[in-house]
């Protein structure tokens, strides 16, 4: 709810010149800044929904199932959503409109077999025969054989190792844990320990599915296909196969030492956070390691990780749906700025309550990323309420970009956490002089090929996207081209700009929004934007707009390159692809006028604009994101800097 003091007076946009006039624009922004301004919290911070596929549901339920609370009321809740986002054929994607996912569609229908639905049910048969289709269970990828494992349904035999005395291996030492990204490394280390334990919860025979699998569950199999006869990824099966021979043998003379470190680890990224890594897998496998290990439900630690848990349902009529974690920090400050473009002044309440929300979460503790950084002072934001272990560069930048386009950067109270900020994004630049999300130079391909890496999020690379986001932060307190930073990340953004002239998106859906960042980011630090690459740019980004004047982009892209700017016109991807225009210098041009009356004639009666396709990403090809905000502040931000460029027009 927001608070009648913070719906302060919008400040009208000087109207465009003669050249191109809309007569809605105007008003379009005045509706969207209120839309905004409703829905600040009383402490003067935003948050949207995040919405993920029906992975979210299904794990729920099937984390509810091992530890023993089927019959709770939430399953049968979560099983209906489950049921409204099951694909005509029968299937479940990861994506809307996208093909059957195998992994997603066993887990939905492991979940409502849980539920209490049977096989021999229309719905169920039409699941099964896609399942059946696409490779049938066996086909799943890794982490969905552990839930499988867990509920008795697989052999832990057959599932890939994720040995505990991983966290026992030092820095230096190739394969380490600290070399692994940080989510991936939230969540391997409680995996780890379930992984040595290997718990199985037996479920009664109704819900089994045993009718999903080609060939008999039991069949002993590798837990990755081969590569060949001499490949890295053998290799490591055959690593995977001695730990496995060892296990059994009982002749790991350090595991007690390994887990009982791993327990440490878990214990120490608990703190100040909102759940290890504050994301909803590994606050899963916190609750499983801990119901594996006999702990009370009414120990302190248990039902705070129950909570944690808890916190990210959202119950809406006759469903129960999670998010993966919450994005407030993101919120807050896209909003801030979407706000401040549009004439909202940083002096008011609204904006004056925001900014101090956000200096009041700068993370001032050492993380794991001071790991490869010992000696840079810790200074930064992370994307939840509270993830004090993994602030990232992603968030940081946006903070940064915040208080300057609400022109606080001279306060008294945001230099320090300015001048903090700044150095440690500058800190935490790659050796290839580009910027990844929580660490630096977290880019040993080596590790993508080990048995439990399938979820293709092993790495944490440098990426255009964030890349250029840091640019236009810095670029906002006084780096130019010439500077060694800047200077490095050109290099790495020329390079990684593709033949047509986009560039790809790492954390958002795709070439679109890489393209935009990237524009925007040269801008801002004062890039020759006459340059060919800015052109090529351009040109992409014109080529690709669709009939109706907007645009958009399938997560197939992902999949397959040639889909790149191709799919049903989004409000969040037009804004992103009229804000890289308009940073090009194209306030003029044909494209960006429809595109302005393409979001003027769309928008809804609340002041937003509906979006149905996901435009986020979490893990290209895995796992992708709907965050309920993007059709909200990024249409906003695109109009006002339009009607703002307009002034300047002859």
């Amino acid at each position: 709810m927001g608070s009648p003091a913070l719906l302060t007076q919008p400040r009208r946009i000087a109207p465009a010149t003669e050249n191109f006039r809309s007569p809605d624009v105007e008003d379009v922004i005045d509706r969207a800044q209120r839309n905004l301004l409703d829905q600040q919290m009383s402490d003067g911070h935003w948050v949207g929904e995040l919405q993920g596929d029906t992975i979210l549901e299904s794990e729920y339920i099937l984390l509810m199932a091992f530890l023993g609370r089927e019959n709770d009321e939430r399953i049968r809740l979560a099983a209906n959503y489950l049921l409204q986002h099951q694909q005509d054929e029968g299937g479940w994607s990861n994506y809307p409109d996208g093909p059957p996912d195998i992994s997603v569609s066993v887990k939905a229908y492991f979940a409502l077999k849980i539920a209490g639905h049977t096989s021999d049910e229309p719905l169920m048969q039409r699941a099964a025969n896609v399942i059946r289709s696409i490779g049938g269970a066996e086909a799943t990828n890794s982490f969905t054989r552990y839930y499988l494992a867990l509920l008795g349904q697989f052999p832990w035999s057959n599932c890939p190792t994720v040995p505990p005395e991983m966290v026992l291996l030092p820095r230096w030492f190739y394969v380490n844990i600290y070399a692994m990204s940080a989510w991936s490394r939230t969540i391997f280390v409680p995996l780890s320990i379930v992984s040595a334990k290997k718990p199985v919860s037996d479920l009664p025979e109704s819900m089994n599915i045993r009718e999903l699998f080609l060939e008999p569950a039991d069949k002993l199999r590798s837990p990755c296909e081969p590569k060949g006869f001499l490949s890295w990824t053998n290799f490591f099966l055959r690593i995977d196969g001695m730990m496995k021979f060892c296990e059994r043998w009982n002749l790991l003379p350090f595991r007690r030492w390994a887990v009982r470190k791993a327990l440490r680890w878990m214990k120490e990224h608990s703190e100040n956070s909102d759940g290890i890594g504050a994301i909803f897998p590994p606050m899963v496998y916190h609750l499983i390691v801990l119901h594996t290990l006999g702990v009370d439900e009414n120990d302190p630690e248990y039902v705070s990780a129950m909570k944690q848990i808890d916190d990210l349902i959202i119950r809406e009529d006759d469903t129960v749906r999670l998010q993966p974690c919450l994005s407030p920090v993101w919120d807050t400050a896209l909003t801030t700025i979407a706000l401040a473009d549009s004439g909202i002044s940083g002096e008011s309440l609204s904006l004056s309550n925001a900014i101090e929300w956000l200096l009041a979460r700068e993370i001032r503790q050492p993380g794991d990323w001071s790991r490869t950084n010992p000696n840079l002072e810790p200074g930064g934001w992370c994307f939840e309420y509270n993830n004090a272990f993994y602030p990232d560069t992603d968030d940081t930048s946006m903070v940064l970009i915040a208080i300057a386009h609400a022109k606080r950067n001279t306060d008294h109270e945001c230099r320090g956490p300015i001048y903090r900020a700044l150095q440690w994004l500058v800190g935490m630049q790659n050796r290839d002089g580009g910027w990844a999300a929580f660490d630096r130079n977290i880019d040993r391909q080596l590790l993508e090929k080990v048995p439990f890496a399938d979820h293709n999020a092993m790495l944490d690379p440098s990426c255009p996207d964030i890349t250029a986001r840091v640019l236009e932060s810095l670029g906002h307190y006084g780096y130019r081209p010439g500077q060694k930073p800047v200077t490095r990340a050109l290099a790495f953004l020329m390079k990684t700009q593709k033949p047509d002239g986009s560039w790809k998106g790492r954390w958002g859906v795709n070439y679109v929004y890489g393209t935009w960042q990237v524009l925007v980011g040269l801008q801002g630090i004062g890039f020759d934007m006459n340059h060919d690459s800015v052109k090529r740019a351009v040109s992409w980004l014109k080529s690709v707009q669709n009939s109706d004047a907007g645009w958009g982009e399938s997560c197939r892209s992902y999949d397959d390159p040639s889909f790149a700017g191709k799919g049903p016109s989004t409000a969040s991807q037009t804004a992103w692809a009229l804000l890289g225009l308009l940073a090009a210098g194209e306030v003029t041009s044909s494209a960006v006028k429809m595109g302005v009356e393409y979001l003027t004639r769309t928008q809804n009666e609340q002041g937003g604009w509906d979006e149905a396709p996901f435009t986020g990403t979490g893990f290209p090809k895995v796992f992708y994101l709907k965050y309920h905000m993007y059709p909200q502040y990024f249409p906003l931000m695109a109009l006002a800097r339009f009607q703002r460029e307009m002034q300047f027009v002859a």
